[in-house]
């Protein structure tokens, strides 16, 4: 019986990711710039083509990239190719990319911290974190558990389990949750080292982060309309903001796991 290839952390992340920059593409190679032709020279020629009837309307969208007719059975109105319908894409892009970081964070934490706590035992956390601390602040141990605690051989694994599982109770997808993620598995100073990791400014990197998943709480919970005005329109959103917004998560994520690899082998050097 074959081996069973268990994804690591950072594969099922970028797995997670592709939808979004699907969605981004599909996005480029659909937005004609509100330039839809159901008549004229071209779409003559392109009838003739696919054999439709003359009554048959015909739908040419067609860019720098694609070129792509829409027969009538398809049942698509031309308002379905105008910019304010395809911008519902580039909101899914966003929210795609939010997801992947929410399931990536705990996998990371599944995966490196029973390894830490391991090896540090309980100066695998670092004290004075205040981030930490506010995360965790309702982290409770009964009696029972501290005594399992004491002798228990997987105590690194159970202790790790308690963790996450208080982790679920509230999103690690923020600036802080990010902070507590890498501070958790032996980064310091994360957000310092995310930003000179990948040459960007620690603000910019971290502002785009909290407006990028403000942004997905918009969409899902108000369909894109500000918390502070939820009667009102939708935001205006574009293909450069979501890119933007997009790769930086998935930058951001990069960077992390090539900060915690190191921080690991550092860590399984040391003890060798």
């Amino acid at each position: 019986m074959p081996d069973i290839q268990i994804l690591s952390p950072r594969q099922t992340f970028e797995d997670n990711m592709r939808p979004a920059h699907l969605l981004l593409r599909v996005y480029r190679l659909l937005d004609s710039n509100d330039t839809i032709a159901s008549d004229g020279d071209m779409v003559t020629s392109l009838r003739s083509v696919v054999q439709a009837t003359a009554g048959e309307e015909l739908l040419l969208i067609y860019n720098e990239l694609f070129l792509g007719l829409v027969r009538e059975r398809a049942q698509m109105h031309i308002a379905t190719f105008k910019q304010k319908s395809l911008c519902h894409l580039l909101r899914q892009s966003v929210v795609a990319s939010c997801t992947a970081l929410d399931t990536y964070l705990p996998a990371l934490l599944r995966t490196n911290l029973p390894i830490r706590i391991r090896i540090l035992g309980r100066t695998f956390l670092r004290p004075g974190d205040e981030s930490i601390k506010q995360q965790f602040k309702d982290l409770s141990f009964d009696l029972d558990e501290v005594l399992r605690l004491l002798d228990d051989p997987n105590a690194a694994e159970y202790l790790s389990t308690r963790i996450l599982s208080q982790t679920n109770f509230s999103y690690l997808s923020s600036k802080r949750g990010i902070h507590v993620t890498a501070a958790l598995l032996g980064v310091s100073a994360p957000w310092e080292a995310l930003a000179t990791h990948l040459g960007r400014d620690k603000k910019e990197l971290s502002d785009t982060l909290e407006q990028t998943t403000s942004r997905r709480n918009d969409i899902i919970h108000r369909a894109d309309r500000k918390q502070t005005d939820p009667g009102g329109d939708a935001q205006d959103i574009t293909y450069a903001w979501a890119k933007h917004a997009v790769d930086t998560i998935e930058n951001i994520c990069l960077a992390l796991d090539e900060l915690v690899k190191t921080q690991v082998e550092e860590l399984s050097k040391a003890v060798e």
